[in-house]
């Protein structure tokens, strides 16, 4: 079994430590909820009170092993800040990227989940076949494959195309979705999940789809932009609360 150094919460400030937890219940919704790829993908946290300096997680533990101790800190240069383990090149280069372009954005998600990369690979994209999928109107960008270790041009590229936008289908790659708090985050990936398993589904089934109405898409895309309508804050609340009653070894 691997032998994880880690950080103690008296070694960091209480609001590192409150980020730190957040984002280890991230890493553990991931395994919940099915999204996980071995030891690949990861999701970050910009250290506000450190800038330039992001939380990630140590390149080689299942994201089951992930704790609040265990993460560790990066530099946007790619330099090992705090913590003994590998940095991930590919994380690294797609994380950085967006903490540092994007001020509003202090996580950074990514997945190669089934589904999403299923529909990462349909030239149609994501379509408004339900709610889920309706909340990503006019909100959702696209990014064309290369190796996220290309350099700084596919750095450039990659913030290019993700524009003002919170969530991204990043071309026979996977998903990616930004935002403020680990709330917002969260949802608009649970959403952006579940839309692409249910195209998968039904183009699956072979029936002939229902596409709504544009104006029913619109307004839908506009509800999904309310915050009192998606509730982020309940819904990542309920989630820590979960964590808390079975997995409460995240927070350490």
């Amino acid at each position: 079994m691997a032998v994880v150094s880690r950080i103690h919460p008296e070694r960091t400030g209480t609001r590192e430590w409150e980020i730190r937890c957040d984002l280890a219940a991230l890493y553990r919704a991931f395994v919940r909820y099915g999204w996980t790829d071995l030891i690949y993908t990861h999701i970050s946290a910009r250290l506000p009170d450190e800038p330039g300096h992001y939380l990630i997680n140590p390149y080689g533990l299942l994201f089951e092993e992930i704790t609040a101790s265990s993460l560790i800190v990066v530099d946007y240069d790619g330099k090992l800040v705090r913590g003994d383990w590998p940095v991930n090149e590919a994380g690294h280069a797609i994380h950085h990227a967006i903490l540092k372009a994007r001020g509003d954005a202090n996580w950074v998600l990514h997945t190669h989940s089934r589904a999403g990369m299923a529909v990462a690979c349909m030239k149609c994209g994501l379509l408004p076949l339900t709610q889920q999928a309706m909340f990503f109107h006019g909100r959702l960008s696209y990014h064309p494959w290369d190796l996220q270790t290309a350099g700084q041009e596919e750095c450039d590229r990659l913030v290019a195309d993700l524009g003002e936008h919170n969530a991204m289908i990043l071309e026979n790659h996977g998903l990616l979705v930004c935002g403020p708090t680990p709330a917002f985050a969260f949802t608009h990936l649970y959403n952006l999940e579940v839309a692409c398993k249910v195209q998968v589904d039904v183009l699956s089934s072979g029936q002939e789809t229902i596409i709504p109405d544009a104006d029913v898409v619109e307004r839908t895309a506009a509800a999904g932009a309310d915050p009192e309508f998606l509730v982020d804050d309940l819904a990542w609340q309920a989630i820590r609360r979960s964590l808390d009653n079975t997995q409460s070894d995240y927070a350490t």
